[in-house]
């Protein structure tokens, strides 16, 4: 089976979307929970790539398929490998953010640290 393009989410459209309360978005942070003490947003759920076979065969009871899925981790690697597992799981509106929290901290809200 052959990658699907994953579409990407730049930081500043997430900050603007956050911002309006959009009430149907999915919020996926899936780095470690040592990392998302260290920096977070508010109303993204943590799955960490690690815990995957802690949280992998509930995903479609924690998680509904046709709502529009973000994924965050540091830099935006993890984050795309969990986008193209969600696609591959039957999610229809997935959609990695690009840069990651670290990008968010930079170029949106510097109160947030940088690790």
């Amino acid at each position: 089976m052959t990658p699907q393009a994953i579409t990407q989410i730049s930081v500043e459209e997430l900050a603007q979307r956050l911002s309006k309360g959009e009430p149907n978005l999915q919020l996926v942070d899936v780095r470690e929970p040592q990392e998302v003490a260290i920096a977070h947003i508010e109303g993204f759920v943590n799955l960490p790539l690690s815990g995957f076979a802690e949280w992998g065969n509930e995903i479609h009871t924690r998680l509904d398929p046709d709502a529009e899925t973000l994924v965050l981790c540091h830099h935006g690697i993890r984050s795309a490998q969990m986008c193209q597992w969600l696609v591959n799981q039957g999610f229809t509106n997935v959609k990695n953010i690009s840069g990651g929290i670290d990008a968010y901290s930079m170029l949106v809200d510097p109160s947030i640290p940088v690790y």
